[in-house]
């Protein structure tokens, strides 16, 4: 059973950084691709970051790419989003998920996690 704790949300001032971090067991985590995904007040879930877990490429959303970097840590069965420059639009709860399937999966809009499931998420509230 796939389960991920994501940790390391807070307030922050616009123009600082946060490291969210995420916790995953249950399963063998260097064969899943990754990814971070973001639910805005009001809205719905959206695309963050996601990387191959072959390649370790990454690919962005553009609206944080630049500033945000996505990680992970094999031996540790960790996954990181390191977010610089924050700006209030970052405001949200950040969810991150593990998926066997290609890592390009998470890109499309209707991405739903293997097990149709969400973790618990970690709010980030960017204030002006």
């Amino acid at each position: 059973e796939v389960q991920l704790v994501e940790s390391g949300g807070g307030l922050v001032q616009a123009g600082g950084s946060l490291r969210l971090s995420c916790a995953a067991s249950g399963f063998t985590f260097g064969d899943y691709a990754i990814g971070w995904f973001r639910q805005a007040p009001g809205k719905g879930r959206e695309f963050v970051a996601t990387m191959d877990v072959n390649s370790n490429r990454t690919y962005y959303s553009p609206s944080v790419k630049g500033r945000f970097t996505l990680a992970r840590d094999n031996a540790k069965n960790m996954v990181y989003l390191q977010m610089n420059s924050l700006k209030t639009e970052n405001t949200g709860v950040y969810y991150c998920v593990a998926d066997p399937r290609s890592w390009t999966t998470l890109m499309y809009s209707d991405y739903r996690p293997p097990d149709g499931t969400w973790g618990q998420g970690t709010q980030v509230t960017v204030s002006a």
